[in-house]
């Protein structure tokens, strides 16, 4: 892994976007934005999932209200998401939004950019410019001929230079493509170009199962290179999946440790239990768990502690029974139909005298 970029740190209520601070995870509402309850309802389960700067799109004046709901009951920075009308940011910065994400080509004339750069620097509000394939400017796409990576560059660069303009630098930047390639170079080529944090993601990545393929490539490639502030990974589904989604691809990227990783053999002729089901029973009674534990699942009760010696805690199974071990050794032989109760219990015991193991 490379040497992590160094950017601009940049606060956003509670949390730093950029410097030296960890990589924060993203997402942003589905619900409706006057459906005050239910998108309140949401950003508490997304809360609980991990995650720790929370979108709202606010379409219209109405809307605003959500700003002051969600701060009062979540502790999340908030986002606004704005597009067109820089009046709705304007309000949206009055009513105590964290952060504002703009596209500065798309709120009017000069004018409009300067009021809205004004009053995010007198209240310490954060600009995130965020520039897509679908966004790029007549002359920069003219330029280019289409949206490949260094028209992306340039417009997120000159959005950037209108709110510099106004003596505006608390800016975070994206360029997001649903094309991975395309939008692995054009973070590539901004993170030469400027020293501003930078909010990676695949746009319109697709559906769950693609999406995570595509934002795994895309956000992984570019975190092994240093690359990378702050990551959402965009999906047609519940957002809370978005969540977890990005805090598996920081563990698997060893970037992140604040729940357990699961590690499990792919299955064999020489597996006697039903380790896919034990398996995925296992991964989601981990996602109660907040320690950084290693649990290992493993088909064979031959090789599977010693492949997995390095797992906190695992279990290996064969012919209807499994054994429970820690590190390699083997702690005690259970039924297969109590093996993962056993498995939990043997964390519960690993967990017992720690401040909190769950959330």
């Amino acid at each position: 892994m490379m040497e992590r970029r160094l950017s601009k740190a940049v606060q956003v209520g509670n949390r730093t976007i950029g410097g030296v601070s960890p990589i924060t995870i993203q997402s942003m509402l589905n619900t409706p934005a006057r459906d005050i309850a239910r998108s309140v309802e949401q950003a508490r389960q997304l809360e609980a999932a991990g995650c720790e700067i929370l979108r709202a799109a606010v379409p219209d004046k109405e809307s605003v209200r959500l700003i002051a709901a969600l701060k009062e009951a979540v502790s999340l920075p908030i986002v606004a998401d704005i597009h067109f009308d820089y009046r709705l940011a304007l309000e949206a910065a009055e009513a105590g939004v964290d952060k504002i994400r703009i596209n500065p080509g798309n709120i009017g004339g000069e004018d409009r950019v300067k009021a809205v750069a004004d009053i995010c620097r007198r209240k310490g509000i954060p600009i995130r410019i965020g520039v897509n394939a679908g966004s790029l400017e007549p002359e920069i796409l003219a330029r280019y001929g289409r949206p490949c990576a260094e028209a992306l560059r340039d417009s997120a660069l000159y959005h950037a230079s209108l709110l510099e303009r106004y003596d505006f630098t608390d800016i975070v930047l994206s360029m997001k493509s649903s094309h991975v390639p395309t939008m692995v170079e054009a973070y590539r080529l901004t993170a030469e170009a400027c020293s501003y944090p930078l909010h990676l993601g695949v746009t319109e990545a697709g559906t769950e199962r693609q999406g995570i393929f595509k934002s795994a490539a895309g956000i992984g490639t570019l975190l092994m290179e240093g690359i990378g502030d702050t990551i959402r990974i965009s999906l047609t589904a519940d957002p809370v999946r978005e969540v977890e989604a990005a805090r598996d691809l920081l563990s698997a990227l060893d970037m992140r440790r604040d729940g357990p990783r699961l590690v499990s053999c792919p299955t064999c002729g020489r597996t006697g239990i039903d380790l896919i089901g034990i398996a995925e029973e296992v991964e989601q009674r981990l996602k109660t768990i907040w320690e950084p534990l290693t649990v290992a699942v493993m088909g064979c009760v031959v090789n599977g502690p010693g492949e997995a010696r390095e797992a906190d805690v695992g279990l290996a199974g064969g012919k209807g029974k499994a054994v429970i071990f820690r590190k390699g050794t083997v702690v005690r032989t259970v039924a297969e139909d109590s093996a993962v109760d056993e498995l939990m219990a043997e964390i519960d015991t690993i967990l017992n005298g720690k401040e909190n193991g769950c959330k």
